[in-house]
């Protein structure tokens, strides 16, 4: 059953931030030459900045006590010209990270939409929309950013801080000694900081993608949000999902503002610490005017290095949560591991008996359980024997939740059998290329899904790349939709997001209109005209048996005008094939299948029920 949240994360001490943001180095490799320099330039920058108070020194024990005006002119020029190094030094290190970053970014996105396409439909059947919406959005924003500021100043505020301190050191080991006293207790509320934002930052995410997830479903839905009036609930809801993020990223806020505290107050004691010592000394005769102003405009060169530090381990742990959620979907396994590829088939499974031309389609003791369900629970399938000979059309009839729309998406693999095959002629399926398998069977569905494209884009989808006009006219013709040709563009109007600027009977159409255009060997159509009234049905029927002459179909269907466009009908109960037949015979035969045609009400196709007079339909 789909949920609306993403499985639940590792827990901060399940995991290394390092480990996680490690994982992105295949992105990060073709540009790391880039990277790499740009990284160097900064040091340098930054470094740069350190002579400052090295010239500060030089200009006050020499010429400010010399009193000598051109010494003082001449260190004002090595400062100005200091801080445009720097400033152009910086300005470079942008230039050369902001084109190799957002390609990094552009190819997690496309290797993720990829990845997404070749996932099973039980992974998007468990998983919210939304939750992979931010993942390809927000997320890999989220990223970037750490790739473009705090992968680089992580770095470089080290390297400043390190060579800073062994300037002051150098300057005065005393003062030196008193400026790092506050190292030892900044590096354990660091460690503290980034085990708990961790875990607000992963929850923070979270509740950003199920909020997606509530937009995306409320604006999709909106018909049915303004036909039952429930836009007061849904605001409600949106209103609750909303404050409960705006709640944690206050904790966020809390977190960073506790440990930017800490970060800045104890750095500025000591600083306000040594400024007394070094002023005493100064006025002993211990200590040069000079060197305590180098000294001073040092450790005030490192004040941004160090108060940083919260914001970039914020930002860290955040990108490594993002990280995280990237590669929870993507280490999902794709429906090509196991057994058939998109490219090249793998070795069949159990060996079965010798492919026959022209077999038709085979259902070989196939059972299923959705994945997710429990192992003692009882399969949606069990054990079902099932053989449409070729060229010959089945309907497929059962009560509701027997199993038919499940048995028709594992002929395609839309989901795989737990238990038995499924053969096209004699070649199981498992063993043919997925791309081979959808080029062979094409399928129609009872909700039919169109695109935001037009209306030949959408029809088209069903066949090759060669396929042109007059496939797409034939595949009109046959489901009837000469509506197309009064639309403004004809088949080169935008249909709109879900096809929701047409009607339910048209969108149907178009959707059987892509399952035949392609002309394939197998078809499956799963209710595929239970939208249209009864003259357009008629006419689509009469134009569909044409088609179903040349293939082998397998049809659901729940109305009599349906199940007569089959050659045979088999009725599903409870997940298992209990009568094949022709139409007629299975209504002599099996008071079951008479109830379901005569349209009386039942509950499941296994109903203890005792039969009435009424559901006899002869």
């Amino acid at each position: 059953m789909p949920t609306n949240s993403a499985p639940a994360p590792a827990t901060p001490e399940d995991r290394s931030a390092v480990r996680t943001l490690l994982r992105l180095w295949p992105y990060v490799r073709p540009v790391r030459a880039r990277l790499f320099t740009a990284a160097l330039v900064a040091v340098v920058a930054s470094c740069t900045g350190l002579v400052i108070p090295l010239v500060l020194k030089w200009m006050v024990d020499g010429p400010v006590a010399d009193r000598d005006t051109g010494g003082v002119w001449l260190g004002a020029l090595y400062v100005l010209l200091l801080g445009l190094a720097e400033a152009l030094l910086f300005g470079l290190r942008r230039w050369l990270v902001a084109r190799p970053l957002s390609r990094v970014e552009a190819d997690m996105r496309a290797d993720l939409y990829g990845h997404l396409q070749r996932l099973p439909v039980a992974f998007h059947d468990r998983w919210a929309s939304g939750q992979l919406l931010s993942r390809g959005t927000t997320d890999l924003m989220l990223v970037r950013m750490f790739l473009a500021f705090p992968l680089t100043f992580l770095l470089v505020n080290g390297v400043t801080i390190l060579v800073g301190l062994v300037i002051m050191l150098l300057q005065d080991w005393t003062l030196g000694l008193v400026i790092l006293g506050p190292a030892l207790p900044v590096v354990v509320m660091c460690v503290v900081f980034e085990n708990r934002y961790a875990r607000v930052a992963r929850l923070a995410q979270d509740q950003a993608g199920d909020l997606t997830t509530v937009v995306e479903e409320s604006v999709l839905g909106i018909r049915i949000i303004k036909g039952f009036g429930r836009h007061r609930s849904q605001a409600r809801a949106f209103r609750e999902l909303s404050t409960t993020l705006r709640g944690t990223e206050l904790r966020k806020a809390r977190l960073l503002a506790t440990i930017w505290a800490v970060i800045v107050t104890l750095p500025e004691l000591a600083v306000g610490a040594a400024l007394v010592l070094g002023t005493v000394q100064v006025a002993d005769g211990e200590l040069s005017a000079g060197t305590l102003v180098a000294f001073l405009s040092t450790a005030l060169a490192l004040r941004w290095p160090v108060d940083s530090i919260g914001f970039l381990l914020a930002m860290s742990q955040e990108a490594a949560t993002a990280t995280e959620r990237y590669f929870e979907v993507m280490d999902a396994e794709r429906e090509d591991a196991g057994g058939g590829t998109e490219d090249a088939p793998t070795a069949p499974p159990s060996p079965g008996p010798a492919p026959a031309p022209a077999d038709g389609l085979r259902f070989h003791g196939v059972s299923f359980r959705y994945p997710d369900a429990a192992p003692e629970s009882r399969p949606v399938l069990d054990r079902v024997d099932l053989h449409i000979r070729a060229g010959e059309s089945m309907a497929l009839v059962g009560a509701t939740g027997s199993g038919k729309t499940t048995l028709t998406a594992l002929v395609p693999r839309l989901h795989e059998v737990t238990a038995g095959r499924i053969t096209l002629d004699g070649e199981d399926i498992t063993a043919l290329p997925r791309e081979e398998l959808r080029a062979r069977v094409a399928v129609a569905f009872e909700e039919p899904t169109l695109f935001s494209a037009s209306v030949a884009e959408n029809v088209l989808m069903g066949a090759g790349a060669d396929a042109g006009t007059e496939d797409l006219d034939r595949a009109l013709a046959v489901a009837q939709a000469d509506f197309v040709h009064a639309l403004p563009q004809g088949a080169g109007t935008p249909v709109g997001e879900q096809g929701l600027s047409l009607s339910g009977g048209q969108r149907q159409r178009l959707a059987l209109a892509r399952a035949v255009v392609g002309r394939p060997r197998f078809l499956v159509l799963d209710d595929p005209l239970s939208a249209l009234d009864v003259h357009t049905e008629a006419a689509v029927e009469a134009a569909l048996r044409r088609v179903l002459a040349d293939t082998t179909a397998l049809i659901v269907a729940h109305r009599p005008s349906t199940v007569l466009l089959a050659d045979r009908v088999a009725l599903l109960s409870d997940g298992r094939v209990t009568a094949v037949g022709t139409h007629h015979e299975l209504l002599r035969t099996h008071p079951e299948y008479a109830r379901l045609m005569s349209g009386q009400r039942t509950g499941e196709a296994s109903d203890p029920r005792p039969e009435t007079p009424e559901a006899d339909p002869r």
